[in-house]
């Protein structure tokens, strides 16, 4: 009785040291995370999926976007190397530079210069006291006109320029007195073996003449040294005014500068030397070739966005395949061929990229008709190369007016619409998720306070246990 009796005891004890957890070792603190965790997992996890499948949307629209950017950029550029266009070439490359204008030459042209655009150039006599010497005080006065001979006929359309000589005024004060006018007239002083003079320069074209008079003060002479008209002689005259003199195409010109725009259609010219007796060819390159292999890169370019589109539009994998954007821009490339590129264009002349030979297939790819393409180089090959500008119209205005719609990001129904629309939505996920995990936080603290109190009740209760142990163990010896 008294061994069964002690061994129910025993045993009564040991129940109560497991229920009150005496020796169990409980990480409360560990507790207290993993019941916080477990209450929010399931809404961080949702949100860190739909901020992942964001990640990735947001990758492939700006994949697609960068790619007609880029393809719209380095078209551009291929156009400004010029050699998509009819450009201008000078046999003789030391009489002119030429350029090509506003339109489109074509043919063959001959150029005679026989005369440059000159300045005239005037000195004053030379003081041997040099550039700070004096020169006496009064009035210069500058007047503008045509010079022939020891003739001067004024421009009644030109104003005199009066300047200002005060008492005790060197020769750099003179220049700089000139040059603050600001009337087409530059002086600066010269210092050469007599001494130093004023060297005074006007603009080119025989128009542009002047005369230099002078009032002097009576009692501060010595202006009046400065002063020059053709009747003085021309010992001072260095260069006399004139107008460029040449002959394009039979046909006997001038020009009051050497830089003429509107030499003929498609022609600039910037006259550089003279040719008497020997006239030069200018012209017109063959852009046929380099256009037709712009065309194929172009095709190659816009397969390469079609393979991207078509992958991320597929109706069961297609990362975009529900965004407004990314039908926009399937929408703009399907119509890309009939777009009107040069509405402007005349009769018969090429005004879409499918008249360049640009064909949509039924899958949406692209394919270049060189038959189409050749036939527009050879009916019309400066309408043709009129399409490869960096002006208002042509393939590159379209491509890149194309670009900037798809990368706007204030349009919503744009590819840069939609970038910006779910970078918006990520960053509200990212505050969803930061205050979920701020609120994961404050529970596992709270818990991690409520348990340590536990943990405090308990740690007492077993202190009541060993009591109790001690006592039965009291009154087990004293039955035995």
């Amino acid at each position: 009785m008294t061994t069964t009796s002690a061994t129910s005891s025993t045993s009564a004890t040991s129940k109560l040291v497991s229920a009150l957890g005496g020796g169990s070792g409980i990480d409360t603190a560990s507790l207290a995370e993993q019941l916080a965790a477990a209450q929010f997992a399931s809404r961080l996890d949702q949100l860190s999926a739909r901020g992942d499948k964001l990640t990735t949307q947001i990758s492939a629209a700006s994949t697609l976007k960068s790619m007609i950017t880029t393809l719209a950029s380095s078209f551009g550029d291929r156009v400004r190397t010029g050699d998509l266009a009819v450009n201008p070439q000078i046999a003789n490359s030391a009489v002119a530079t030429v350029t090509k204008g506003a339109l489109t030459g074509s043919g063959t042209s001959s150029l005679e210069v026989t005369s440059l655009a000159k300045g005239q150039t005037l000195t004053t006599p030379s003081y041997a006291a040099g550039s700070t010497a004096t020169v006496g005080s009064g009035t210069l006065t500058l007047r503008f006109g045509t010079i022939s001979g020891t003739a001067f006929t004024a421009d009644a359309a030109r104003a005199q320029v009066d300047i200002t000589v005060a008492q005790g005024a060197t020769l750099d004060d003179v220049a700089s007195a000139i040059n603050a006018k600001g009337a087409g007239v530059t002086a600066y002083v010269a210092t050469g073996t007599s001494g130093a003079q004023l060297v005074l320069k006007g603009g080119d074209g025989a128009a542009n003449a002047f005369v230099l008079e002078a009032a002097e003060d009576p009692l501060d002479p010595g202006l009046a040294d400065l002063a020059w008209t053709p009747a003085a002689g021309t010992a001072r005259l260095k260069t006399a005014a004139s107008d460029a003199a040449y002959v394009l195409d039979g046909v006997a010109r001038t020009s009051v500068t050497n830089t003429i725009t509107d030499a003929a259609p498609g022609l600039t010219l910037k006259l550089t030397g003279t040719n008497v007796g020997n006239p030069t060819t200018i012209s017109f390159s063959d852009p046929a070739s380099a256009i037709q292999t712009a065309m194929g890169d172009l095709v190659s370019a816009l397969n390469e966005m079609m393979s991207e589109l078509n992958k991320d539009t597929d109706p069961t994998s297609g990362t975009l395949n529900n965004d407004a954007g990314t039908r926009a821009l399937r929408r703009s490339l399907s119509s890309l061929a009939l777009t009107k590129v040069m509405p402007s264009a005349a009769a018969g002349d090429p005004s879409t990229l499918s008249d360049l030979g640009l064909k949509t297939n039924r899958d949406g790819t692209f394919a270049l008709d060189t038959t189409r393409l050749s036939a527009t180089l050879a009916a019309s090959p400066t309408g043709a190369a009129a399409m490869f500008t960096t002006g208002l119209f042509g393939v590159y205005a379209t491509l890149d007016k194309t670009a900037r719609a798809v990368a706007s990001s204030t349009d919503s129904s744009s590819l840069g619409g939609s970038v910006a629309r779910m970078t918006t939505l990520q960053s509200a996920l990212a505050a969803q998720r930061a205050d979920l995990q701020t609120k994961q936080e404050d529970l596992r603290t709270k818990l991690v306070s409520r348990y340590a109190a536990l943990d405090s009740r308990l740690s007492n209760s077993k202190s009541t246990l060993s009591f109790l142990q001690a006592q039965v163990a009291a009154w087990n010896a004293k039955s035995n």
